[in-house]
């Protein structure tokens, strides 16, 4: 296992660190529901150092993103970021990915912590153009400020005006008294802010200021459960739970990632698939009496046949009834089927809805 930078620093916060994608993570503080509200209602910070981020560099750079990630990564001019997907050749998924244009010739990947050699390895076998690679992620931290006061909070950090970054924007500029960190306003909580990377050396005095500065907003630290919470709130996928090598993009939900103006790996077949449509899709689900959904639980028909399985499953704290996410046959994913899901001897009644499940 390997340690975050901050790791001790959480640690004396009171964090319950536990395994996840290779590193100790902070799963969580005082607790996942108040850890949730936190950042629903005000701002808090998640440590989420163990992702992963590559730098593909020179004139080919774009060539090399192109061939291997399934949006159009032509259309980024510098300082804006792009979620994508890497497809594999059998029409899954490798992982999916944020890309930053950061100059004329460089793009920041930034990877899943548990993929990062995975990917590595994926895009060096497809690196036919001579595109620079360089694997930063032991080198840089990330932070994640969330939540509706998280600009109002951490204003007092950068000469720059954070409210001016619009979603899926970056700038590199000064904050917490560090230069040249990335400012991304890119979350994955649905509640507003943005991350902060900087390298390993800088992060603690960065966490020390974004304390500081939050303090008289109700800042708090928050784990990586709440973290889970609130992005399935928002019905974002979660690689290893919603999406795999074995789920194509399309059947995910994620066609609108996909463009077919450009070649890329499986693209023919994945375009195929985008016409004629899926044979099962990824649906959002509310249980329509009391339960919690878990990964795994079977899904059933009105007949109690099993017709899929929970993917992502929780009590939402927001909303206060169980939500989840899992593959279905198609004709079970209009928005208003019913369906089942087995939890324990029980079959709880559930309805598809339309994402998000959390509307703010």
């Amino acid at each position: 296992m390997k340690d975050i930078q901050l790791s001790e620093v959480h640690k004396a916060l009171g964090a319950k660190m536990v395994p996840f994608a290779g590193y100790n993570m902070p799963v969580q503080y005082e607790g996942v529901n108040i850890e949730h509200e936190t950042v629903r209602n005000g701002v808090g910070v998640f440590d989420v150092s163990h992702m992963g981020e590559f730098l593909i560099e020179g004139p080919n750079a774009l060539d090399l993103i192109q061939a291997v990630s399934s949006n159009d990564a032509s259309k980024l001019t510098i300082g804006k970021a792009q979620y994508s997907c890497l497809p594999n050749e059998d029409g899954g998924i490798v992982d999916d990915l944020i890309i930053y244009r950061v100059k004329e010739e460089t793009y920041l990947l930034v990877v899943n912590a548990s993929n990062i050699e995975k990917d590595w390895n994926w895009i060096s076998s497809k690196n036919i153009f001579g595109a620079e690679m360089k694997d930063i992620s032991d080198n840089y931290s990330l932070l994640a400020i969330q939540g509706p006061k998280a600009v109002e909070a951490m204003q007092s950090l950068s000469s720059h005006d954070l409210s001016a970054i619009p979603f899926y924007n970056f700038i590199v500029g000064d904050f917490a008294g560090i230069e040249h960190v990335i400012i991304s306003a890119t979350g994955y909580t649905g509640s507003g802010g943005f991350e902060i990377y900087c390298k390993n050396s800088e992060v603690e005095q960065v966490w020390n200021k974004v304390m500081e500065a939050g303090k008289e907003f109700g800042i708090k630290p928050i784990g990586l459960a709440a973290r889970d919470t609130l992005r399935l709130e928002m019905g974002c996928c979660l690689y290893g739970n919603d999406i795999s090598d074995t789920t194509s993009p399309i059947e995910a939900g994620l066609g609108w990632v996909c463009k077919f103006n450009k070649e890329f790996t499986n693209s023919k077949a994945l375009e195929a698939e985008k016409i004629q449509g899926p044979k099962r899709k990824l649906i959002p689900f509310e249980l329509n009496e009391r339960g919690i959904p878990r990964n795994g639980y079977d899904i059933v028909d009105s007949e109690g046949n099993n017709i899929g399985h929970v993917t992502s499953g929780t009590m939402s704290p927001s909303l206060g009834i169980g939500i989840g996410l899992g593959y279905v046959p198609t004709e079970f994913a209009p928005v208003g089927s019913s369906i089942g899901i087995q939890i324990r001897k029980n079959v709880i009644p559930a309805t598809v809805v339309k994402l998000p499940f959390y509307k703010g």
